[in-house]
């Protein structure tokens, strides 16, 4: 009898793979903060933690693992639970603003969870700016980036004061337990969703790949599946930079100001581009301009960004664990022109779409899993060769949440760096604007801020597109002459709006990629 309880909770292979990849200097915990304008008080809090996070049952366990090292760990009921031992407050130390909290989250990212209790805190952080702020610190064998968000959002509503008897009906209405833990409704009104993923292609991938034992035979379900295997493989190692290197304790976090969504927005429109391929854009140019402050060569410089893909269908409800793949997105750091970056980013992101890739790296994660230690060392390091840092985009919800009845003013999170790696960079899209945060290892990188500061630069400079744009469709509703506008055809197949250069037909981004002759040389 207890032999088949404990199967129904041991670890799944993937969850157990980031359970093992835990070291001092690489902690496999994901990091989250709230910014509130208000202040809230402790009781509310840990009421909020107690009727609605309690409901999900991996809170209230913890890992324990067995007496002989080659059996799985497995989760177990804590008996001693106590919510007191997960949330805390802290007084923020004057001036109680950015560059503080910034410093207490360093502090504690190279702090690990208590494995002797469930592995997740709240902090509440007082004194930060005329509010505060919520420090959520989670490990990753809980659950992924996305799963953990839905459960966060979980604990928020989309009105200040929400009806109480009708609060508690939806409440029941989407609760059942399930083994696994808490499992919901879809969280379609509170969480954008994060992926269009649940495709023919990945759903038989999926139950090809659920069974670890059969991971060999679940890679051979097609030609497609055993070429990505090959190709991950067999990745050369990235190139040496200050990036990467042997890591420390010591970590370092910033982030930046918010982005309007609707301006990355119009980038991508003006551009020919996605969310996505704007925003990596700007990211890429940033962390070249940043090597290149430290007198690095970066002319022809690539290297690689692991990025996770959710496997979810898009309509599965929540639950908890890790189901997501990786795919390992070569990044164009080292050309310098915005828009001549942003098209050859989206032509390598394009080529990775369709492909099994992801999937077949799901396969791996269950392999690592299972694996001794020593294979999943081999495993761990041979990825951590093939990849520079890790880059994460979560959609979070569309309009503004409250929590405790004060409004969530914008929120950011860190992820852990997988592979042994020093660079981590988290996009969180919420209420119109995005945020993006740059996790560093301090012995490698001690200055995210001076990345982020360079992030700003860079979509500066993508904006500065769209108003020359703007300035072409304004000319044209005045109906200038056609040749006031470049000639050139963009990679989406639609004429450049920008505006020609004096004495040229083409403006100053397609000019050089032409040969004028002399009656129009400029």
């Amino acid at each position: 009898m207890v032999r088949k309880n404990l199967s129904k909770n041991i670890l799944s292979p993937v969850d157990n793979a980031w359970l093992r990849m835990e070291l001092p200097t690489n902690l496999m915990m994901i990091t989250g903060v709230f910014f509130i304008d208000q202040p809230i008080e402790l009781a509310a809090i840990k009421e909020i933690m107690g009727s609605r996070l309690l409901r999900f049952q991996r809170f209230r366990q913890r890992i324990k693992q067995p007496r002989f090292s080659w059996l799985p760990a497995y989760w177990e009921d804590d008996s001693h639970f106590d919510i007191n031992s997960h949330v805390h407050r802290i007084a923020l130390p004057a001036p109680g603003n950015q560059s503080a909290l910034q410093e207490l989250i360093n502090d504690f990212m190279a702090t690990p969870l208590d494995f002797s209790k469930p592995l997740w805190q709240i902090h509440l952080v007082e004194n930060y700016g005329d509010g505060c702020a919520l420090l959520c610190r989670l490990h990753h064998c809980i659950g992924d980036g996305v799963a953990l968000m839905r459960v966060l959002f979980s604990l928020t509503d989309d009105v200040a004061n929400p009806d109480e008897q009708q609060t508690n009906k939806t409440d029941r209405s989407r609760s059942r337990t399930t083994n696994n833990g808490q499992k919901v409704r879809p969280f379609s009104s509170v969480l954008a969703r994060t992926s269009k993923n649940g495709n023919l292609l990945v759903k038989r991938g999926l139950e090809r790949l659920a069974d670890p034992g059969q991971l060999l035979a679940g890679l051979k379900f097609g030609a497609e599946s055993s070429a990505a295997l090959a190709n991950l493989l067999l990745l050369s190692p990235d190139p040496e930079t200050p990036y990467k290197g042997e890591l420390g304790v010591a970590k370092r976090c910033a982030w930046t100001r918010p982005l309007l969504l609707s301006d990355v927005k119009e980038v991508g429109r003006v551009c020919g581009g996605t969310v996505n391929d704007v925003l990596l854009t700007a990211v890429a140019g940033a962390l070249g301009k940043y090597l290149r402050s430290r007198g690095e060569p970066i002319g022809g410089l690539n290297f690689r960004a692991v990025v996770p893909v959710n496997l979810r269908p898009a309509d599965e409800e929540l639950k908890l664990g890790n189901s997501f793949g990786l795919i390992f997105l070569s990044l164009p750091v080292g050309i310098e022109d915005p828009l001549d970056r942003l098209y050859e980013l989206k032509k390598r992101m394009d080529a990775i779409k369709g492909t099994p890739e992801a999937i077949v790296a799901y396969g791996i994660l269950n392999a690592i899993g299972i694996a001794s230690r020593e294979i999943e060392d081999i495993v761990v390091g041979l990825f951590g060769q093939k990849a520079t840092t890790v880059m994460t985009n979560v959609p979070g919800p569309k309009e503004v949440r409250f929590f405790a009845g004060r409004p969530i003013k914008g929120l950011m999170f860190w992820v852990p760096q997988s592979g042994r790696l020093g660079l981590g960079v988290s996009i969180l899209s919420y209420a119109g604007t995005v945020l993006i945060g740059v996790a560093t290892d301090a012995a490698l990188t001690p200055d995210p801020e001076s990345i982020v500061a360079l992030i700003h630069g860079e979509f500066e400079e993508l904006m500065d597109l769209v108003r020359m744009a703007k300035e072409s469709d304004a000319e044209m509703a005045g109906e200038e002459p056609d040749q006031e506008l470049c000639e050139a055809i963009t990679l989406s197949g639609n004429r450049c709006k920008n505006k020609a250069r004096e004495n040229s037909r083409y403006c100053y981004k397609h000019q050089k990629y032409v040969v004028l002759d002399a009656s129009i040389a400029p």
